[in-house]
């Protein structure tokens, strides 16, 4: 397993609404008004190196009845489930993810053709020096009549992460709070509300990738996988009373 790394970085994004008393609050006492405000919103973001892969693959078959559709798409999905499992993916990572039964018809629309039935899995590989091999025997099992849906990149835990954007994002928030106080010529006073709003985001194999490991000349060779990195990041917004 690749060792984790990761790298942080800050996007800062800076607001500011003043609400200042107008000519009707003359006379009247501090109490009978509302606070003046600055409102400053930060994000930090953190990148880091991803160490679970989420597969969705699935079966798709034809044939003339639903029956026949079905009893064929179930052998190959089977057959799937056990590559996986038998891959060291544990039980608790493997979900069924859809199953649909549609007819299908002529070009005209008019004469039922027969039937489809699609049945995909989501899969959780915790191995990524794995992953392209048990794509490639995934792939192997269902032959033609399989289909790679999406696969996308995750941490185990990414509790760390979350902390560091979170603290970043908060802290580049208040010193630029207190920057604006600065320049207004204004003190900056209680916070009087903060909300967060935090937003994974990352890196998936593209289509290019998933038709090289479905066509039959590719079979030969596993999937490459890279996880690359993954960013994270954490969006705050801070209210401070101004006096």
């Amino acid at each position: 397993m690749r060792a984790r790394r990761w790298l942080m970085m800050t996007t800062l994004v800076i607001g500011v609404t003043a609400m200042w008393p107008g000519p009707a609050s003359a006379g009247v006492e501090d109490g009978g008004r509302d606070p003046r405000t600055i409102t400053v919103y930060g994000t930090g973001l953190v990148r880091g190196t991803p160490d679970v892969l989420e597969l969705v693959i699935g079966v798709r078959t034809r044939a003339n009845t639903a029956a026949e559709a079905l009893s064929r798409n179930s052998e190959l999905a089977r057959k799937v489930i056990d590559v996986l499992r038998e891959a060291g993916v544990e039980e608790d990572d493997l979900q069924t993810s859809n199953l649909s039964i549609s007819p299908f018809y002529d070009e005209e629309g008019d004469d039922l053709q027969g039937y489809g039935i699609y049945n995909s899995l989501h899969a959780t590989i915790r191995d990524l020096e794995k992953a392209g091999g048990i794509i490639d025997a995934a792939t192997k099992a269902a032959g033609d009549e399989i289909v790679v849906e999406g696969v996308y990149f995750s941490f185990d835990d990414n509790t760390e992460l979350v902390a560091k954007a979170r603290a970043d994002a908060v802290r580049r928030a208040r010193e630029q709070a207190e920057q604006l106080a600065d320049a207004a010529g204004v003190d900056l006073g209680d916070l009087l509300k903060l909300t967060e709003d935090s937003v994974p985001y990352g890196p998936v194999l593209d289509d290019a990738d998933f038709e090289r490991v479905a066509s039959g000349d590719e079979l030969s060779a596993a999937a490459p996988i890279e996880p690359g990195s993954e960013s994270l990041s954490v969006s705050v917004t801070l209210v401070f009373e101004i006096t």
